[in-house]
């Protein structure tokens, strides 16, 4: 009952349109038909009358729609004494929309369960041990807090426990468990594993990845597609064509119920249902694997992209040097000078000390303690490490404690670290940004989604994006430019619609400005996120040609519901006009209709569970791909 109840507040006018239905059809059994004729007529007219004023508001805003076939269909019935007929298109209407809003919410699954997932509760750890209880929004920066097994982490935080597990599947869409260690960064909203762990906030919950992408998911959640606007585009020729139809069969008959007959089964609901439903669909779908829409119109405009546009550092590229060479000089081994390199950058704040060491632990050197060591800012660091003098930094600065220093010139784009050890010149490390893995699978998988232009629009100069861009198969680069510039090639590209991808604070306006614009938020900037159109949750470029592919198939599903009803609705139209379909039975038929069409248009639900030509195929290489310039010899693999 308490189930029955909650359908009736949700859906008022299907409760009251069956209720009319049942008392009416007490009225006939008891021999008073004409009070059960009385009692449909008044109600089936008073919702016309609400029909009616939709249609007058939307005249007045220039939208023609399709309220005015099922005002008539409603009059006509009742004009020519078919009131149950009148009854079941009612029914249609409001089921229909009822319908609608039930097709909706399943297709909002994925969207809503961000946010049933919100974090409410953080276990803090107090200075003296005790454990206490305190709203999400109450933790600050620095708090030490318990995570138990299978709990949301309630804040942005870095694990302090020595490993950890959890699901971030519902934040980035990758399905296996992430694997962290002790200093790891750890999302909100990701799910711990079956070990509790304790990690240290390093954010407000105000703050925190969770709390991005909330916002972002209320804003999708909330947006409507231009495209749900295409049964307008067809409402006058299909209301021309119904009601030609209909006066050219009351004219050869000279029967008016087949006037009525006819704009019964012409009553448009599938058109006006189909669309919403499949483009909330394909949200959903998108949202699922890590790409939230902010505005279900990106979606439309993405299916007809032509022009891609990216960003190069932390877009085409990773956004972080590594190491892609080791050149070690005679009497020194490749390893022993990574090791070496990596284990005194532990005690130096160089921005490419967390490189040089993740080089070492990528090779399975054990990084060694220093007995004593000191950074000289801007210069180097000086490490004693095993018995050995180890000095690591700029070619001058090692010169001083090693004159047989040999200078090495660096490709463009390229970072040289020089070594020495014991007094003697050991060699060189050196790194570059690499190309993301994907890359040049998503260009070529944007190629085959009909996308005829791709460019590269960065701030670097052109001696380091030319050759990345060469190697990519992208031959129009535009280099050095400021955010203006960016802003100024974007609006001037052709053909339309413009897609622009990147990640950066200087990439925020002409994300902005352009079509559409895909922000690659995993750890991209804030102002980046929030004036694009899309939001990539997971470090990954492939998610740009998954999203184009999203969006094509939506809106290809989406016209096959609208086209799938305009089909079955003339077929019934012309069935009605030789009068083999009474008014009674060509009501109940449009329910069926109706959930044909949003049976079809759920489809985009899994919009985009299907492979992505040239993305999808099997690939043997993984890893970055390294591109511009030779690369660097004497570092085997092991």
């Amino acid at each position: 009952m308490t189930r029955i109840a909650a359908l009736v507040r949700r859906f008022p006018l299907v409760a009251v349109t069956l209720a009319i239905g049942l008392v009416a059809g007490v009225l006939v059994a008891s021999g008073l038909e004409p009070a059960a004729r009385w009692l449909i007529s008044l109600y089936a007219l008073a919702i016309a009358a609400l029909e009616a004023v939709r249609m007058i508001r939307g005249l007045l805003s220039k939208q023609f729609g399709l309220d005015i076939l099922a005002v008539t269909a409603i009059v006509s019935t009742i004009v020519v004494g078919e009131y149950w007929a009148s009854l079941v298109i009612v029914l249609m209407l409001t089921g229909g929309e009822a319908l609608e809003v039930a097709a909706a919410g399943r297709a909002q699954r994925e969207l809503r369960a961000l946010l049933d997932r919100v974090p409410q509760l953080a276990h803090r750890i107090e200075p003296d041990g005790a454990i206490v209880d305190v709203a999400a929004d109450q933790v600050r920066t620095g708090d030490r807090l318990l995570v138990r097994p299978a709990e949301i982490v309630p804040v942005d935080a870095e694990l302090a426990s020595p490993l950890g597990g959890f699901d971030e599947s519902s934040l980035t869409g990758e399905s296996l468990p992430v694997d962290k260690v002790a200093g790891d960064d750890v999302m909100s909203g990701s799910v711990n594993g079956p070990i509790a762990v304790e990690v240290v906030a390093t954010a407000l919950a105000a703050d925190s990845q969770y709390q991005r992408i909330v916002e972002l998911v209320r804003d999708a959640a909330s947006s409507k597609a231009p495209l749900v606007r295409l049964a307008d585009r067809y409402a006058l020729p299909f209301t021309a064509v119904s009601l030609g139809i209909a006066g050219v069969a009351w004219a050869l008959s000279g029967d008016p119920v087949r006037f009525a007959e006819v704009l019964v089964v012409a009553t448009p609901c599938p058109l006006l249902i189909a669309a919403p439903v499949a483009f909330m669909g394909g949200m959903s779908s998108a949202a699922k694997r890590g790409i939230v829409m902010k505005n279900a119109g990106s979606l439309e405009k993405l299916a007809r992209a032509r022009t891609v546009a990216f960003d190069k550092t932390g877009t085409l590229t990773m956004g972080r040097p590594v190491v892609v060479g080791a050149h070690a000089e005679p009497g020194f081994e490749h390893d022993e000078l990574v090791q070496l390199v990596a284990s005194a950058e532990r005690y130096s704040s160089h921005v490419l000390a967390d490189s040089l060491q993740q080089a070492a632990v990528d090779r399975e050197l054990t990084l060694l303690d220093a007995a004593d060591a000191r950074e000289v800012a801007a210069h180097g660091v000086i490490a004693m490490i095993g018995g050995r003098e180890v000095v690591v930094g700029k070619p001058a600065f090692v010169g001083e404690h090693a004159p047989d220093v040999v200078p090495r010139t660096g490709e463009s784009g390229e970072a040289v670290i020089y070594a020495a050890i014991d007094g003697r010149f050991a060699g060189v490390v050196v790194l570059r940004d690499a190309v993301r893995d994907d890359a040049v699978a998503t260009l070529t998988a944007l190629r085959a989604l009909g996308v005829t232009r791709t460019l590269m629009v960065t701030g670097d100069v052109a001696a380091t994006a030319e050759p990345i861009a060469a190697g990519l198969g992208i031959s129009e680069v535009h280099a050095e430019c400021l955010p203006d510039d960016k802003v100024r090639i974007i609006r001037e590209a052709q053909p339309r619609p413009v897609v622009m991808v990147g990640d950066g604070v200087n990439d925020a306006p002409v994300l902005a400005v352009s079509d559409v614009g895909i922000a690659m938020g995993a750890r991209g900037s804030t102002a980046a996120s929030e004036s694009a159109d899309v939001v990539i949750l997971l470090d990954d470029i492939s998610r740009v040609a998954r999203a184009v592919a999203i969006g094509q198939r939506t809106v290809r599903i989406a016209l096959q519901s609208i086209w799938l009803g305009i089909a079955i609705s003339i077929g019934l139209m012309l069935v009605a006009a030789v009068g083999l379909l009474p008014a009674i039975a060509g009501a109940a038929l449009q329910e069926v209709v109706d959930l044909i069409a949003i049976l079809g248009a759920l489809r985009a639900v899994r919009a985009g569970a299907a492979p992505v030509p040239g993305l999808d195929a099997p690939r043997t290489r993984r890893g970055a791909t390294t591109i511009a310039g030779p690369e660097p010899a004497q570092y085997p693999a092991k």
